[in-house]
């Protein structure tokens, strides 16, 4: 009995080739630091690190992300499953299925967003569905379209609201009895 196979030659030599200018990187794990203290812990499974005129890095298979207090806990986290990191600004764009959360349990989740590590802020004008947790009142959930908020994802803004941002529905926010 005789086995073979076949490949495609043009297949077999496009295995051992290089990208020029691209470089990839497998189960990431990234840490950022300002001033000596952990901020933030990047992890993805996979990268490409363009080396062109403007570097930038592509995570097209998902990210996530631990946002760390002063003390170094876990504050907030993100996920998206794609992102782009423009190195020389700083900046990393998120898509496809955003969820930020905090310890708290406030979550938003949208379509694209913005994370701008020198000002530690996050933001977007695409539209926003943020769910957030008072301990005394039932969940509350705001939908939008923009927002802006601080990296630790406690001063938190949407830019415009109402019926327009929820498929003509109403929006609500529980307001605390001023009696208690």
């Amino acid at each position: 009995m005789i086995v073979s196979c076949e490949n495609d030659i043009k297949q077999v030599q496009a295995l051992g080739k290089k990208k020029d200018g691209v470089e990839e990187g497998k189960n990431i794990e990234s840490l950022l630091s300002t001033g000596g203290k952990l901020k933030a812990d990047l992890k993805a499974p996979f990268m490409l690190r363009y080396l062109f005129d403007t570097p930038r890095v592509e995570f097209p298979n998902t990210l996530h992300v631990d946002f760390y207090d002063s003390t170094a806990q876990v504050e907030s986290q993100l996920f998206a499953k794609r992102g782009w990191y423009k190195e020389y600004e700083r900046k990393v764009f998120l898509t496809d299925s955003v969820i930020v959360f905090n310890i708290k349990k406030d979550t938003l989740w949208c379509k694209e967003l913005w994370w701008d590590q020198n000002a530690e802020t996050f933001y977007t004008d695409k539209p926003v569905k943020l769910s957030q947790q008072d301990p005394n009142q039932p969940r509350q959930i705001l939908y939008g379209q923009g927002l802006r908020s601080d990296q630790n994802f406690k001063n938190i803004t949407i830019i415009k609201t109402g019926k327009l941002y929820n498929d003509g529905k109403e929006n609500f926010i529980n307001v605390p009895d001023s009696s208690y």
